[in-house]
């Protein structure tokens, strides 16, 4: 035996390895967005389910990546463990793609010139350099992610090729007859090492190909290899139920207790059905005959869709046992049940999945913020203890599902690879904590309203009525709040520094009027304080808002990132003419509700000249430049969304 093969067998099994983790990736990343479409509309129909399972393993050559993106969906609620179940067996008949793919080895092109174009030889440097042109010439959107899929099928070939030579030369020393001779004489030890060699690896399709590799040596029989592969089936669902188990709600790790249940009873039905057959005497000549890779690739098909169709009518029987397995842990209940269980690690490699649930556990806190806020205004007026407590306690959770939402993107920031979905996430740590600083806002308002209850001290009637029509500013600019984040409207963004500029003159004209009342004897002096206190809160609520307005402009004009300074200072210098227009209006609304004239406008500089025609055209393409699909847009998707659709999401996110 000489070591330089090894080294060589070992060098090519890394290619072929790193490609197929490249070209998988390199799918599953340009396809997330519909992965996701497609999985969250499965129905009850297994038989459809189970076609999904197959074409969406086919496509990112990895039953354990679609098992764990179905597992996440259970944890999520997107889908119910008896739709997964099709999926499930599905993944496992699809994972047989790879191996047929692989079998292009025994492509026998001495008759044709045609056929060389299909064999590994030739296919691997034409897909080398059809990526490296892909990623280097970037012709079109996506043709890196696209190029990146070609490399990784060239390098994955030539890594099969690389493990084939090295093999044969391997095979003179007699060591690999040797192995699998004893192999041969040993169902058992055969299928241990196909479980462990697959388990190790964490693929089914990678073990697979080492094998089709060897069999180029001709030394491998079907007596040797068939329990082999039966023991390669378990140990891939055994990594996989453990990495669906990570982390995961009862339901989710029910998915991968199903599908070890399902491989057991494969490799059961497999080492009967093929012990019965070869003492029968059905099996002749090839029980002894040398298997190729086309051999290994067929047999893997039939032992996959075979036992798939026989144990189908199981699925529900697997159902009910994993119930009993995993039993269900009783929790809390929890406003934010359905988003805290989205949160879940395995979407990391799902960039579509992973954001939708960052998104939907960001409005669910804004949400609760605001309801808060809304709560603390009524006990202004009206202190009411209980209202007090549910504000305590929703702000308990905001907290907790605000640590939650920052954690999950610190750690999902990582593995994200488009700079688009940086983007996203960028904005979404941005308002994080903004969101939550609205809760804790609410919390001061409402204990200020409880320490006055304690003081017995209340506000005048003309205090309270001020206080209304500051509230009902507060309350516009949280709309264009929710507005600008649940759909990325910018238009509502830029609506959000007026009215906040707006609210500041009105909080200088309450304080003004405090006063006044204070040295009349309208108002209670000992109430001094605690309207002091609720100016600050107040103003610090539009600054909150303004942030999220900025952190959405930022998004979609990135190059604002770095001055936001200049845009606010352009603003507020009066050359904005859209600015003026909505900031004149919100006054005059807003100080024609307090009673009270509308103070004398500072003098403004000299507008600006207008932008060039071209500025709308410009301003327009960056509002809403153009995507592929599969780059997933939580807010674009969100935008369309049909109303009466909204509208039930909306009523059953203030059930909640």
């Amino acid at each position: 035996m000489d070591i330089f093969n090894v080294i060589s067998l070992l060098g090519g099994l890394a290619m072929f390895l790193y490609g197929m983790r490249l070209m998988g990736d390199s799918l599953k990343e340009n396809s997330s967005g519909t992965l996701k479409v497609i999985m969250g509309k499965v129905t009850d129909n297994p038989l459809k389910a189970f076609i999904l399972g197959l074409l969406v393993t086919a496509l990112i050559q990895s039953s354990t990546a679609t098992i764990v993106i179905t597992a996440g969906l259970v944890g999520a609620g997107v889908l119910t463990l008896h739709q997964s179940l099709g999926i499930i067996i599905g993944a496992n008949v699809g994972t047989t793609v790879t191996g047929q793919i692989i079998r292009l080895l025994d492509i026998d092109a001495s008759g044709t010139s045609v056929l060389r174009f299909f064999q590994p030889s030739t296919l691997a440097p034409i897909a080398l350099i059809i990526g490296i042109v892909l990623i280097m010439g970037s012709f079109f959107k996506n043709a890196k992610s696209v190029g990146n899929i070609a490399i990784g099928f060239g390098i994955l070939f030539s890594g099969l090729l690389n493990m084939t030579g090295a093999v044969n030369n391997l095979a003179q020393s007699g060591m690999i007859e040797n192995l699998f001779s004893g192999l041969g004489e040993s169902p058992v030890l055969g299928y241990v090492t196909g479980a462990g060699v697959a388990f190790m690896l964490q693929s089914s399709s990678a073990t697979i190909g080492i094998l089709q590799a060897f069999s180029a040596t001709g030394l491998l029989t079907f007596k040797a290899i068939y329990a082999v592969i039966v023991g390669i089936y378990l140990g891939d669902c055994v990594t996989t139920a453990i990495v669906c188990s990570i982390g995961a709600k009862a339901e989710a790790r029910r998915v991968g207790i199903v599908n070890i249940l399902f491989n057991l009873s494969e490799t059961v039905l497999v080492l009967v059905v093929v012990t019965l057959i070869h003492k029968l005497g059905l099996l002749g000549a090839l029980w002894e005959k040398p298997v190729n890779s086309s051999i290994i690739a067929n047999t893997n098909t039939i032992f996959n869709l075979g036992c798939a169709l026989a144990l189908f009518p199981m699925l529900t029987t697997y159902e009910r046992l994993s119930r009993r397995i995993v039993k269900d842990e009783p929790v809390k209940e929890s406003r934010f049940k359905d988003e805290m269980e989205a949160l879940n690690p395995v979407f990391f490699k799902t960039p579509a999945l992973a954001l939708q649930s960052c998104y939907k556990a960001l409005l669910a806190i804004l949400s609760a913020s605001r309801t808060n806020i809304e709560r603390s205004f009524t006990l202004l007026e009206k202190y009411d203890p209980a209202v007090h407590m549910e504000i305590q306690a929703d702000e308990d959770e905001i907290d907790h599902m605000t640590d939650l939402v920052s954690k999950y993107i610190v750690e999902f920031l990582p593995q994200l690879r488009l700079p688009y979905h940086v983007s996203i996430l960028d904005q979404y740590y941005k308002v994080t904590s903004e969101f939550e600083r609205l809760g804790d806002h609410a919390v001061n308002i409402a204990d200020h309203a409880a320490a006055m209850k304690r003081n017995s001290t209340a506000f005048s009637p003309a205090a309270l009525s001020e206080l209304s029509v500051l509230e009902s500013a507060l309350t516009n600019i949280l709309d264009e709040t929710d507005l600008t984040f649940r759909k990325r409207d910018v238009k509502a963004a830029e609506r959000i520094e007026p009215l906040v500029q707006v609210t500041d003159e009105i909080i200088a004209l309450l304080k003004r009027n405090h006063l006044k009342r204070m040295s009349t004897g309208e108002c209670n002096v000992y109430a001094d304080a605690a309207f002091s206190d609720l100016m600050v809160e107040f103003h610090r609520i539009g600054n909150v808002c303004s942030n999220v307005g900025v952190a959405t402009m930022v998004r979609v004009h990135p190059e604002l990132a770095d001055h936001e300074h200049l845009y606010f200072e352009r603003l507020h210098a009066g050359s904005d003419r859209a600015f003026n227009a909505a900031f004149d209006q919100a006054r005059q609304k807003y100080f024609s509700l307090l009673q009270q004239p509308t103070p004398a406008e500072p003098p403004r500089p000299v507008p600006a000249p207008p932008a060039p025609a071209a500025e709308p055209e410009e301003e327009e393409s960056l509002m809403e430049p153009e995507k592929p699909e599969s780059l997933v847009d939580p807010e674009r998707d969100a935008a369309k969304t049909p109303e009466p659709e909204k509208e039930a999401t909306a009523a059953q996110e203030a059930d909640k």
